[in-house]
């Protein structure tokens, strides 16, 4: 019996022993992205400034944990102007609210190779509860994610006045991310 159990315990460390768990972002190679809709037509913007703290274990993907930080003013809204705009109080107020941010509480198996990420996401001091569903796959030494997840601007305060009509800019915008790891 003892040695069945010892047995068992060896084994159990050689594949913990096995497992890797993967955490540096590569800047380079990964991307945070929006999509909203001003009067019905897709307008494709980008986070260029994020920082992103992600653990995660192919083998025990439940266990990972991501923190990731926008910086606000390096928002890419498609032009100058929109660029602007979107710092001002109205959108982000970047003075005031320099950064947004999402923390994991929890990660579950979907199946398919399918994993959500549950967690607090924090915009303009206002955070709410988030699910961004995300795949894994490994790839030459590094494992990558991506997906894609609904917000919707108006719970936490973005574009407010005029920019709070939706028939003008639609209260639901897509968020993407690609993020690599090693």
């Amino acid at each position: 019996m003892m040695i069945r159990l010892l047995t068992a315990l060896a084994l159990l460390a050689c594949g913990t022993a096995n497992a890797a768990e993967f955490g540096a972002l590569q800047a380079d190679k990964s991307t945070l992205a929006f999509v909203s809709k001003q009067m019905g037509v897709p307008v494709e913007g980008a986070f260029r400034k994020f920082t992103a703290q992600i653990r995660i274990d192919p083998a025990r993907p439940e266990a990972g944990h991501a923190r990731i930080d926008i910086d606000l003013a390096g928002s890419d809204a498609g032009s100058a102007e929109a660029n602007d705009e979107v710092k001002g109080k109205s959108w982000f107020n970047v003075r005031e609210f320099p950064t947004a941010s999402f923390v994991s509480s929890s990660v579950k198996t979907l199946g398919g190779g399918r994993f959500e990420a549950s967690g607090k996401m924090t915009i303009k001091g206002k955070s709410l509860e988030m699910r961004a569903p995300f795949t894994l796959r490994q790839e030459r030494g590094a494992l990558i994610l991506d997906g894609t997840f609904p917000l919707k601007r108006l719970d936490y305060g973005i574009g407010s006045g005029v920019w709070g009509d939706t028939s003008v800019v639609a209260d639901e915008v897509q968020i993407k991310f690609h993020f690599t790891l090693k």
